[in-house]
Order: structure tokens, then sequence, then C-alpha cells
């Protein structure tokens, strides 16, 4: 590929191999997946690894009991798989229980769980991808929960700042806060609750008979149907929770097909519409036709031109996205051609919207509820967060997933480690909004995974956390490389920028109209301009955590050779061989 060759300054290289690669949001979770590419695992093996170890390693904002959005790629067959790793409102949800504690939002605490996805998504991936037996993925997880690892100043700083919310709980502060402290950067931080949840699982691995897919059911049902879903379910009980074991003895991560659409000589494909992919995915159609090299690289026009385009995308999200099982939400129409042709010329070269702009009327819509939202504060605020994983292997197979799900504001079942997932944040109160809560249906989730093909083979994995920042990142990432021809880790590294000029995802939605957000890096002058053209514009310092954490791999087609990147604005690392 042009322009990787040419390469461009960075503070890492661009890690490059002829085998493999591995980018993924801890160093130790990189580590992890080489280990077991080394020895002859593939793709979806080494990528279960991590992500069951990030689980561990960032365990702020990633649960085992959490989120796992997941896109495959499977060589041979040339298939690209999603797996729905997001679990939906328990069958008991009481809404008006929920308005009655938390007014216009869905409250904080035990009533916000989702039935826990993870689990099944990680067993789904292995059973169906993978060689590996549970144990042998899951094994890194175990040491560095039971054996520790050394806090890191990120982890330290994302529990300091949510102290408060940690000691509202006992089993949560025990772990988190021990006396009343964070523990500091460099002392040994164990996890001994979920370590032992986790060897239950090997044992119920190792007790069952028959072949590998049996065992890796036997674990399966050791979770969702056995001592960690009574656990959950009981506590749920014992405290006005909406979680039963029927709940969970019932859950399955469903496979699908994923969505996609097409980049010149590209197939990006993202998850379907329970999550907000499709936001990252209507947005790169917007700008397509325009003639971003012309514009250049985070010049004035070209922020101008993609955050216009973000505005209007997540608009869409806003007015027509949610769990399509529950919500007909026009998807073919919004990634139409003649659609986002008309989106385009909403566009105003030299004003930006001043408010987020109306939803579309994408084909398939007879009528569409536009919810402005209510402004919030003044500055961006951190929302919780997520992590990312990507692997490529040697055959030709690839993985993609974002792991999520936050420790600080929904109680830890005692006993187990597990923060169950209280992704219930980010569903809306307001009944004619598409992502209503609703008994069984799933919230509009933020993480959403990447993966691109070009002709028969993987292209590029990528993903980052940052909640509703992710799309915009990815966005950026991706033109960074198809547009730009940086190679991997410049395209991470180069300066970025954020609109908040929509509701946000997470309770309460804060919506900051005409909200622009620009990374020191982008030139004073850019700053200035944008601002006259009517963009509230804020500064971020450079590398700044709130951009997002990108990781990529990328196969080039011309070489063969494979490359990885790893955002150094998080404890993010990328390997290869």
């Amino acid at each position: 590929m042009e322009g990787i060759a040419a390469g461009r300054e960075s503070l890492r290289p661009t890690v490059t191999g002829r085998h493999w690669a591995v980018a993924s949001g801890h160093y130790l979770a990189t580590e992890a997946a080489m280990r077991v590419l080394a020895q002859g695992g593939n793709a979806v093996d080494a990528g279960v690894t991590a992500s069951m170890a990030l689980a561990v390693l960032q365990p702020d904002i990633v649960s085992f009991a959490g989120v796992a959005p997941t896109l495959i790629y499977q060589a041979g067959t040339g298939a690209v798989t999603s797996i729905a790793g997001l679990g939906y409102w328990p069958h008991a949800t009481d809404v008006s229980v929920l308005r009655r504690q938390g007014g216009e939002a869905v409250p904080e605490g035990l009533l916000r769980t989702v039935v826990p996805a993870a689990p099944a998504a990680h067993i789904e991936a292995l059973s169906r991808h993978g060689s590996l037996s549970f144990e042998q993925a899951v094994m890194p997880a175990l040491q560095l929960a039971r054996d520790g690892f050394a806090m890191y100043p990120f982890l330290a700083r994302s529990i300091e700042s949510h102290a408060a919310q940690y000691d509202r709980y006992p089993e949560n502060a025990s772990i988190f806060r021990p006396n009343g402290h964070t523990p500091q950067p460099g002392t040994l931080f164990r996890q001994r609750d979920l370590a032992a949840t986790i060897e239950g699982l090997i044992v119920a691995e190792r007790a069952a008979r028959g072949d590998r897919q049996k065992k890796l059911r036997a674990v399966h049902d050791a979770f969702y149907r056995g001592s960690v879903a009574r656990a959950i379910s009981d506590y749920h009980d014992r405290y006005g929770g909406f979680v039963t074991y029927e709940d969970l003895a019932d859950f399955e991560a469903p496979v699908e097909q994923s969505i996609h659409v097409r980049y010149g000589n590209f197939e990006l494909h993202c998850c379907d519409v329970w999550c907000q992919g499709i936001t990252f995915l209507e947005a790169l159609r917007i700008v397509e036709a325009l003639n971003l090299k012309d514009l250049g690289h985070n010049s004035v026009g070209y922020i101008h031109h993609l955050s216009q385009a973000l505005n209007l995308a997540f608009s869409d999200r806003e007015a027509y996205v949610g769990d399509p099982r529950f919500v007909t939400v026009p998807t073919t129409g919004l990634l139409s051609d003649a659609y986002v042709s008309a989106q385009r010329a909403r566009i105003d070269p030299v004003r930006a919207f001043a408010s987020m702009p109306s939803p579309g009327k994408p084909p398939g819509v007879a009528k569409f509820k536009h919810s402005p939202g209510v402004p919030g504060s003044t500055n961006t605020s951190a929302a919780p967060d997520t992590i990312y994983c990507a692997v490529i292997d040697g055959a030709g197979n690839a993985y993609s997933a974002t792991l999520s799900d936050t420790s600080f504001d929904t109680p830890i079942i005692p006993g187990t480690g597990l923060a169950v997932s209280s992704r219930g944040s980010q569903s809306r109160l307001d009944p004619e909004h598409p992502n209503a809560v609703r008994p069984g249906k799933r919230p509009r989730l933020t993480p959403t995974p990447a993966l691109v093909v070009a002709g028969d083979r993987p292209y590029m994995a990528f993903g980052t956390p940052g909640g509703d920042v992710q799309c915009q990142t990815m966005l950026q990432v991706w033109l960074n490389v198809a547009e730009f021809g940086l190679p991997v880790q410049a395209a991470i590294e180069a300066a970025r920028f954020a609109t908040y000029n929509f509701p946000g995802s997470f309770a309460p939605h804060t919506y900051l109209p005409g909200r622009l957000c620009l990374e020191a890096g982008i030139s004073e002058q850019v700053f200035r301009s944008l601002h006259e053209l009517g963009h509230d514009v804020e500064y971020w310092p450079r590398f700044a955590s709130a951009a997002g954490g990108a990781c990529a791999v990328l196969r080039d087609p011309s070489s063969g050779l494979v490359h990885a990147g790893a955002d150094p604005r998080r404890e993010a690392y990328a390997a290869a061989w």
C-alpha cells in the first residue's frame, strides 16, 4: 500500500511482522495473545484470550460479566460473522420503578443491570472459530486476577476519580479501595474473588464429558445456569433488582450478519444496529464523495465537513437506531447512495450547525420524532469507558472486539468479583425513543468494533474506547490510512477532534450544542477559524485520553506483511511477528 512504506514520524513505530499482529488496550493482554499465536492458536483463540485478560487488567471499565460485541473474519469462507455480545433488559424490568428512582434517566445501581453477555460471546467465538479449550484461553486472565499485576497510572486515576462511587458499595470498595485508599501505581493489584469465579468455570470444563464443544458448553452452563447465575439472581432478588435465574439460563449470544458499506476497494463491517456502528458507516458515506485530500488533513475545511457529517449521523442515530428486534431501523435507507447524497448537501461549508440538526428522512421512514435533547454542562466530561482488541493471523483470520462495562456504578455481586453489565445506563425512559427501555430489549450500545475486507482477505481490524467518541475516532483513523496513506501508528497518533453536538449515550445524556473539541497539535489558526464558522471550540491537550485509545492491525496486500499500532493516549500496545 502506497504510504506505508514511505513512513511518517510517530512516537512509536508501526510494528510489522510476517505472520501475525495484535493490538489491544493493555500490553499484558497483547503479550497473552502473542503467546497463543506462537503456540499455534489462531486469531480468534488469541483474541478471546486477550479480551478475557483485558477484563481483569482494566476492571474499572471492562467487566468479565460485561459486553463484548465481536466481529470475526474466517479464512477460507471469506465470511464476516458478528457475535452480538450484548445482553437484554430482564423480563421483570419495571419502567415505572426506573422513572421513580431515576427521573428522566436510568438510575445508577442495581436497577440498570442487563443480562451479562461477554462470557457467552467469548465461548461462542471459541466454539465456532477457535481451537483452544476455555481453560487455555482464560489462563492469562486467571493468573492476572489470582497472582495480580502492577497497578498502572491510568487505572489508578480512573479508580480515584470515581472513589465516592466505589465507596458506596462495600464489595466494590474492598476490591478497588481497600481501607479507603486507591492502590498506588506500582503496587500489586489482585482480584481474588474474580479468580475464584474463573477457577470454577475451569473446573466445570474439566469435569464435563465429551468433546471440546460439550466442554465449552459446560462452561457456558456453569456461568449461566450454575452457581454464578444463582449468586447473581439471588442478589437481585434480595435487593430488589430485576435479573432472574431464568433470564440468565435462557441467554445465548446471537450470531448474526454484520452491516457493511463499500469505500473504494474496501468493505467496512460493523455490528448491527443494536450498537452505534451505523453512525460511523453513515458519516463515512457522507464524506466519501468529498475531495478530502484537497481539503487537507486536519485543515479547517476537513474538520468542519467531517464534524458536520458526524452531526448528521448522530442525529439519525438519535431518531432511528435501537434494538432491531423491537425497532424498525431504516438501515438500508440510512446507507443508501441517494440518502447520503442528500445528507451531504445539508452541510454548509461556511457555517456550523449551532445545535444538533434535525434527522434526515431516509427511504422507508414514515415518521420520526426529533429529540433535540437538553443542553448540559459547559465542559465535556468523561463518560463510562471501554477497551479494544484486534488480532490478525498468518492464515488470514481476523478478530475485532470492543469490551466494556464499569465497576463503579453498580454493586459487585459478593463473592464473585463480578460487576454485572450496567449497560442499561444507555437506554432511555422516553417510551417513544427508539432506545426506550423495554423488557427483553437491548440498550443501544456504544462499543463498536470494525473490520475491513479487501477482495478475499481481511485488510484491517480496528476500534477504540471512548463512548460517543468511538465512531469519530474510528472515522479519523480510517481516513488517515485510506485517504492520506499514513502508517497505522501515525494514523492513530495524529491529532483528533470530536463533536458533542447531540445527546450523549450515557445517562443523563448530556448535550453540548455546537461543541467541537480539538486536540493540541491542530494549528491555532484552525482553532480560530473553526470558531469563526460557529463551532463552540474546546481545547484538549495533546494525546488526551478523552480522544480515545485506538488500536488497529492491518495486512498490506502488496507485501503480505502485517502491521499493528496502538494509542499512546492509553495503556494500549501493539506487537507482531
